[in-house]
């Protein structure tokens, strides 16, 4: 696939299903691999980030521009304390326990699961899928608790990132803890883990040594992940080594939400110090890429790459990590 092909493979609106007849035969075949991990009770550990100017945004012709990557700007940011990891299962598990919370994933019925992840047994009840980008699939059942669907658990995977949790979820987990999701300036100065317009949290060489350092796709997408990375779907939320703030996963792995709305402008995003984005608009920002993103097609795991999403909209591939002031 072209990388012209601008639309977000890892990026899903509820308002992107169509309905499809009883034969499953529109369900992409594949063969069904789920990573385990060991279950670990994970406390939320906070970083301080120092604050300070840097260089937002990029000009990089990997990029996307119709995204609003650029141009380069001077931002500044106040100090503040970020997650040295997006929540865990573990985390959102306790939130859901004290408060009885649930999520828009689970009032809505469904949300959206990548086919390879899909049992055979769901998969012959999947009635919708996703128009123009059909390995997303419309799953009955699916929720931070069931991720591959209803026949799907979490028990092995308490270390691995929260998912199919909303813009809005995610915010009242933040209300919960105490805490708030970082603004767009926040996430980038944070990845940026000190170095300054680099492509990647590290350096620009994705793979330093060979050393693979985030959790994205290998292979040809979305037919076959050779998983060099170790990881098919998500990683643990320490599986790979911190930027040079101590901050895990700041790329790959899975979407995070930032408080924003989105905008393409950046006239219309606050202007150059402590910027929170437009009063208001149709959609939030998401940062980071996820394990879906591959460069033939979503390259979107820079730490200048931009999303977006409907508040009430969730995935097998969303996540996100909170900040406190100090």
């Amino acid at each position: 696939m072209e990388k012209s092909n601008t639309s977000h493979c890892c990026s899903m609106s509820r308002s992107d299903i169509v309905q499809v007849d009883d034969d499953p035969a529109h369900v992409p075949r594949f063969e069904e691999n789920r990573q385990s991990a060991v279950e670990v009770e994970s406390a939320a550990k906070q970083i301080y980030i120092p604050g300070g100017s840097f260089f937002m945004g990029t000009k990089d012709k990997e990029g996307y521009p119709e995204d609003g990557e650029g141009p380069v700007r001077k931002v500044i940011v106040d100090p503040f304390y970020m997650d040295a990891h997006t929540v865990t299962n573990k985390e959102f598990h306790d939130f859901v326990q004290d408060t009885g919370y649930i999520t828009e994933s689970e009032r809505f019925g469904w949300s959206f699961v990548f086919y390879q992840f899909v049992s055979n047994q769901t998969k012959r009840k999947v009635k919708q899928v996703v128009q123009q980008t059909p390995w997303w699939l419309v799953v009955q059942g699916a929720s931070w608790k069931h991720p591959e669907g209803p026949d799907s658990t979490i028990e092995d995977k308490m270390d691995h990132p929260v998912v199919h949790v909303s813009w809005n979820d995610a915010r009242a987990y933040c209300e919960w803890a105490g805490k708030r999701l970082p603004t767009e300036a926040e996430w980038e100065f944070a990845a940026r883990g000190g170095l300054e317009r680099k492509k990647f949290p590290w350096g620009d060489d994705l793979t330093p040594n060979g050393e693979h350092l985030c959790n994205i796709w290998q292979g040809e997408f979305p037919k076959t992940n050779t998983a060099e990375d170790g990881y098919k779907g998500t990683a643990p939320v320490e599986a790979f080594p911190p930027n040079g703030y101590g901050l895990h996963h700041m790329v790959g792995n899975v979407w995070e939400w930032c408080s924003d709305w989105f905008a393409r402008s950046v006239r219309d995003r606050g202007g150059r110090k402590n910027p929170k984005g437009p009063k208001s608009g149709d959609f939030r920002v998401m940062r980071g890429g996820s394990y879906l993103c591959h460069h033939s097609y979503c390259n979107r795991y820079r730490v200048a790459a931009r999303s977006k999403n409907t508040p009430n909209s969730a995935s097998g591939n969303i996540g996100f990590r909170c900040v406190t002031d100090l």
